[in-house]
């Protein structure tokens, strides 16, 4: 069992989160709360929680399952704040911001994959 909190990739996907918790999702206009605004909440969120619940799995192939999730979750959230940005609800600015956050996170989930997948 791994602890979460030691990962630098938790720790980046963490960060990704509180970034669109607290920089992003309070910009969208009250009628997408229900749609863009909850989905893209849920999918940041699932980022982290996938990590963490593959930290609890006993053999690296449960827990690169997981961490594909993970990068599922992270192209979710990618489009999520893409469609955002052209909708209008951040600026483009934003949006790099954002975009960068999660750039660095898929790259970290696909390193981290990589290297779980050769071991013997």
């Amino acid at each position: 069992m791994r602890d979460y909190k030691k990962l630098d990739v938790w720790k980046k996907s963490h960060e990704m989160y509180m970034h669109i918790k607290k920089n992003i999702s309070h910009k969208f206009p009250r009628e997408e709360r229900y749609e863009l605004t909850s989905q893209m909440m849920r999918a940041s969120l699932s980022v982290p929680l996938n990590i963490v619940e593959g930290c609890g799995r006993y053999t690296d192939k449960d827990f690169a399952h997981f961490l594909d999730n993970s990068l599922g979750s992270t192209n979710e959230t990618d489009y999520c704040c893409y469609a955002a940005s052209e909708l209008g609800y951040i600026t483009v600015e934003e949006y790099l911001v954002v975009n960068n956050l999660i750039n660095e996170v898929r790259a970290m989930l696909i390193s981290f994959l990589k290297f779980l997948r050769q071991k013997p």
